[in-house]
């Protein structure tokens, strides 16, 4: 019996949950010429959100996510080598001997994945301008590629003025849609919001929130009555308290109750088991992060934590907001109506090491 929950990747198909409106909304925008920006917290679901709506257009599509890139020169050879993925590289082969830097192209014998590289020290600003526009010249007004960049947001630290090159570049192109993910909410609203920024009013803004309540608590529900029939509503109830509804957190939770009913079925609480068992197993993570936390941020986490007010801390306002925005870009703070701890188990063991 396989679990019906899924985390930690791109989530389709059967695992998919809810999104519908979504969904149609970017299927039926990218049909137009216009870009689309989407911000929303990590592991909000954003990017299987896109995956599933730009896989429903019928349309070529690529992804790369600039968390992982470390130059612009890298960056080039990422969008290259999944470019090739869409398009065979035999055909593109003659295309690229006119670019202005010709990369290496090479397939590993054992896996039969292709590699792009590029001679070190050459003119990134080159490289970069020769593979989109790559791109553009290989698609038409009536096929244009979809080109997903995710995490945004990095693309500001990989060269001084690359954000100004890389608009450049961009607004020239009338064959490809660009969809620009991020999660760091205000660096995203600097670069498309701000009007000193080359990315001002770039794309249609969208904002993805939590997963509404009643249609989340369904798709639980509906999966775990096979193992729990007189008590799913109960369980899915309280896995959303508990994660207030977080997408990741609340299928990863959804996924051990699962697994407890299958394995354990004489546990009394399997959602209190669950909880125990996730805090435990990530226990010396945990303990690792907080070492690396200052005396200020730690007070804050413990604050988030019982839910405690901030101004019995000592610290001033300035002091504690300026925290409050660190933490959020550094991704352990989350903000909807009121600011909380992003990992609900990490919440639990903070406040379990206070007592």
């Amino acid at each position: 019996m396989e679990n019906p929950f899924k985390f930690g990747t791109i989530v389709e198909e059967e695992y998919f949950t809810d999104r519908v409106n979504e969904v149609s909304f970017i299927k039926e925008y990218v049909k137009s010429a216009n870009h689309l920006v989407l911000i929303s917290p990590r592991r909000f679901g954003k990017s299987s959100v896109v995956v599933k709506a730009v896989k429903q257009s019928g349309r070529k599509y690529i992804t790369v996510n600039l968390q992982q890139v470390t130059s612009v020169t890298d960056f080039a050879a990422k969008l290259l080598r999944e470019f090739f993925k869409v398009h065979p590289l035999e055909r593109l082969r003659h295309l690229i001997t006119h670019f202005r830097i010709v990369p290496t192209v090479s397939t590993n014998p054992v896996t039969g994945a292709i590699q792009v590289s590029f001679q070190p020290g050459s003119d990134e600003g080159v490289l970069i301008e020769d593979v989109l526009m790559l791109i553009e010249r290989s698609h038409t007004d009536k096929d244009r590629m979809i080109v997903v960049l995710d995490e945004f947001q990095e693309m500001c630290d990989l060269a001084h003025n690359f954000d100004k090159q890389l608009r450049a570049i961009m607004q020239s192109q009338k064959h490809i849609n660009y969809i620009l993910l991020g999660s760091q909410e205000s660096m995203m609203t600097d670069i498309f919001e701000n009007k000193k920024s080359p990315f001002y009013h770039f794309g249609q803004l969208m904002r993805l929130g939590k997963l509404p309540r009643e249609d989340f608590h369904a798709y639980l529900s509906e999966r775990l009555k096979g193992i729990y029939p007189g008590s799913c509503d109960e369980l899915s109830d309280r896995i959303l308290d508990y994660t207030c509804c977080h997408p990741y957190y609340s299928q990863q939770l959804a996924a051990n109750v699962w697994q407890i009913g299958v394995l354990q079925p004489e546990v009394a609480d399997p959602f209190e088991s669950a909880i125990t068992h996730i805090v435990t197993s990530h226990g010396l993570d945990y303990e690792r992060l907080w070492m690396n936390f200052n005396r200020t941020n730690r007070w804050i986490l413990k604050c988030l934590s019982v839910n405690k007010s901030f101004q019995s801390g000592g610290y001033s306002t300035s002091t504690v907001y300026s925290a409050l925005k660190r933490l959020q870009k550094e991704g352990y703070v989350i903000y909807s109506d009121r600011y909380e701890l992003e990992d609900p188990f990490f919440r639990a063991w903070i406040a379990a090491s206070d007592e």
